[in-house]
């Protein structure tokens, strides 16, 4: 039976996973959100700092779904886990800070070139844990639960043994972002649309 066994919501000022606070916004600090998440949880992947916010957040999110998971890494080949993430705004706000970096500068900025499309995230993540499954990024008007479910169903059938599946968007007005891990196991909530549903609810009852 294929169940979520970790998962992890990312807003503007809380970090929770598996409903458990993980990390709040200390909004003293002078270090960014996401890096004040990256310290606390002592991660050491100084490329992280050269990533765009999504990026980031995704990397993030990931990271705090394998401490939750233990011999996660270890428990796949390298190209059994898949990644199926979507959001609404593609990679807008990389897109703003791109124009903005030659309307002002008057020189294009090519760190930020780089990030213009929102599956960079997939390579960033992949290339942190040498993953080498099969991934898929959409842009969707809004988080769809079947899409997942249909998506994760062609993957499993082709090879793929678990999935790592989320809703990424972050944008200059706020952050909306909620990763799951899908496995096959005995017991643990179904990898089913009332239950992402429920945890999608959980996820919009955070921003208030």
């Amino acid at each position: 039976m294929k169940v979520i066994t970790a998962y992890c919501n990312l807003r503007a000022d809380r970090c929770l996973v598996n409903g458990e606070v993980v990390a709040e916004r200390d909004p003293a600090s002078e270090d960014s959100w996401f890096k004040q998440i990256y310290k606390k949880h002592a991660l050491a992947y100084p490329k992280f700092y050269k990533m765009d916010v999504l990026s980031q957040a995704g990397y993030l999110a990931s990271e705090l779904i394998k401490k939750a998971n233990p011999g996660l890494v270890d428990a796949y080949a390298d190209d059994e886990i898949a990644l199926i993430f979507a959001n609404a705004t593609s990679s807008a706000e990389t897109d703003r800070r791109f124009k903005q970096s030659y309307e002002e500068a008057g020189t294009p900025s090519p760190s930020l070139f780089v990030y213009t499309l929102p599956n960079i995230v997939l390579g960033e993540i992949a290339i942190a844990n040498k993953w080498y499954g099969e991934n898929m990024f959409a842009v969707l008007p809004k988080f769809a639960p079947g899409f997942y479910l249909d998506y994760g169903q062609i993957l499993s059938s082709s090879g793929s043994r678990a999935l790592l599946c989320g809703w990424l968007e972050v944008t200059a007005t706020g952050t909306d972002v909620f990763l799951f891990m899908v496995e096959e196991r005995e017991t643990g909530p179904a990898f089913s649309h009332d239950n992402l549903l429920q945890l999608s609810q959980a996820r919009e009852a955070a921003a208030i």
